[in-house]
């Protein structure tokens, strides 16, 4: 639907895409939920893109809310992308993490406990870094220390 067919109504799956913009542990439905968003100019989808714009720990889902609100017509300015952590102490939980398993883990072993035990910090940094997000999590993990 282009800007000229804009809908000013809610859509119909207004509050699964509500959950969806909400939830933490999956930066594409996140993504996906902003996009859908876009295609409707109502008070309560500009708000929710607002919100995402703002505090979405993932850029890529920032940078789309925005987008998505300057089409609508909205005033915005440009997220900036944040330096540091996505995510306060990442490094402590990677610790952790490491700490939890035998001392011979694989980095495939650490990867798969980092995915069930904080699905929200691997799905943060796995919307941050693309493509290099193994490579990223490898070399953190083999610089982890443990002692």
């Amino acid at each position: 639907m282009s800007n000229n067919e804009e809908r000013t109504d809610l859509p119909a799956n207004f509050d699964e895409l509500k959950k969806s913009i909400n939830r933490t542990a999956n930066w594409r439905e996140r993504l996906d939920a902003v996009e859908e968003l876009g295609m409707w100019k109502a008070r309560e989808t500009i708000e929710l893109l607002k919100h995402s714009m703002a505090g979405d720990s993932v850029f890529k889902v920032r940078e789309a809310a925005y987008r998505q609100l300057l089409a609508l017509g909205e005033k915005v300015t440009m997220p900036e992308r944040k330096e540091g952590d996505a995510i306060k102490d990442t490094k402590k939980i990677l610790v952790r993490i490491k700490k939890s398993l035998p001392k011979d883990h694989s980095y495939e072993d650490f990867k798969e406990k980092l995915k069930k035990m904080r699905i929200d910090v691997y799905d943060t940094y796995e919307g941050e870094k693309g493509a290099d997000f193994d490579k990223w999590l490898e070399q953190l993990w083999s610089e982890l220390r443990t002692s």
